[in-house]
């Protein structure tokens, strides 16, 4: 790796990091869980660009894996996180049975 590209990658994960605690702040201070919530998905897809960033700084690209898992993860909390705090429960199912095929 070149200098120059050393240099641009550590400027990344400097303003990714920024962009972290900004979002912390947001998290902290969101007036409504979904303000947190948004946060949260965003610090999450922040902590992916950095592991991303921080695995090619150290010049070890095979965690980009370890990311993307990262990121699999964020995306079904999220939707975990929106469907408990939509029907108070995890169990319910989300596509309706438009016929009542299935009860009897």
């Amino acid at each position: 790796m070149s200098v120059a590209l050393g240099y641009i990658f550590l400027g990344a994960a400097f303003l990714i990091i920024v962009s972290m605690v900004m979002m912390l702040a947001r998290l902290i201070g969101g007036p409504t869980l979904y303000d947190r919530l948004l946060a949260l998905n965003s610090f999450g897809t922040k902590t992916v660009l950095f592991l991303c960033v921080f695995c090619f700084i150290i010049d070890r690209p095979d965690g980009v894996d370890i990311a993307l898992l990262y990121a699999l993860m964020n995306f079904i909390a999220t939707i975990a996180v929106l469907k408990f705090f939509n029907y108070k429960a995890l169990n319910v199912r989300l596509l309706a049975d438009p016929e009542g095929e299935g009860k009897q």
